[in-house]
């Protein structure tokens, strides 16, 4: 199987990690595996890879691609739970874990999943097809302030009101079953005038996806996590599309640094600081210009690279 898009920040990704040949590394969002090929090139002898990800699709798909390799092991699971993932495989720790986070190149190109904004398919947006929660379930039971706030919290979508207001006025008629039906709601909920920045289901969209798949809550603990399962001078590189990713990471990662707090003048420290390794980017890498202009979706990317001491 081809992929359309490239993988985000590639080289950047690749050298935060330092991959040694004979370690072992987790892809906690394998996707269609662009990042991962070029891992596990990089891997020899006992170097290993784990391959993670809740779309059972994109692990038959990141399979085939990545066929020439015979030391990578395919887990469907959601990074969320890594300690557990890695005490199943028998692994202590590991040299290095990246997280690419949101929807993956792969769900984007899979048009009757639901990602979608453009063309007519089932609202799904199910990263795990095993789960109860859909896209067509939040649209249609959520209660109007309940759709407002998260448009409002997850989409950054300042008409998320007049949106939420709409869906329900809609949906009193009929249930709202696809894209396209959410898509023409959601325009005639933005003036025309204020419909230049982006296609104007974009904001919405993702604000849902991300509800979906309870991408946010759970992602402050995931980074604590992945530190906690490096080995001493492991990397862990995470790549965020969206402001409350990159702020959970940010705060994740200043924790997990730790800051003493002992008046400068006692011999040792008493306040218990626990000091678990380093930030390797003060601030987060974007992506290169030219990147930007060959993959649109890399233009919002930020990287952050904590090493475990």
């Amino acid at each position: 199987m081809e992929f359309k898009h490239k993988p985000v920040m590639l080289q950047e990704c690749i050298e935060g990690l330092q991959i040694k040949k004979q370690g072992i590394y987790v892809d906690g969002t394998l996707g269609g595996a662009g990042h991962s090929k070029e891992i596990a090139k990089r891997l020899a002898g006992t170097g290993r890879l784990i391959g993670i990800d809740r779309d059972e699709e994109a692990l038959k798909a990141a399979k085939q691609n990545l066929s020439e390799f015979t030391n990578i092991t395919y887990i469907h699971g959601n990074h969320d739970d890594i300690k557990q993932i890695l005490k199943e495989q028998n692994i202590e720790c590991v040299d290095g874990i990246l997280l690419d986070l949101g929807v993956s190149s792969y769900q984007l190109d899979e048009k009757n999943r639901g990602f979608s904004y453009l063309g007519e398919n089932e609202l799904d947006m199910r990263m795990d097809k095993t789960q109860e929660l859909t896209a067509k379930i939040v649209v249609n039971q959520y209660t109007e302030d309940k759709l407002s706030n998260i448009i409002y919290t997850y989409g950054e979508e300042r008409f998320a009101k007049q949106i939420a207001r709409n869906i329900c006025k809609k949906r009193k008629e009929k249930p709202i079953e696809t894209t396209k039906e959410l898509v023409e709601t959601i325009e005639k909920s933005i003036p025309k005038a204020k419909q230049n920045d982006g296609h104007p289901a974009k904001r919405t969209f993702q604000a849902i996806r991300i509800e979906v798949n309870n991408e946010i809550n759970p992602l402050y603990n995931t980074i604590l996590d992945c530190i906690n399962c490096l080995k001493k001078q492991g990397r862990l590189c995470v790549l965020t599309f969206h402001s409350l990713e990159d702020r959970a990471v940010k705060n994740a990662m200043i924790e997990a640094k730790g800051k003493c707090t002992c008046p400068p003048d006692l011999p040792y420290c008493v306040c218990g600081a626990k000091q678990l390794g380093k930030i390797i980017t003060k601030k987060p890498m974007i992506p290169t210009k030219e990147e930007q202009k060959e993959n649109g979706r890399s233009k919002s990317a930020k990287l952050r690279i904590f090493e475990k001491e």
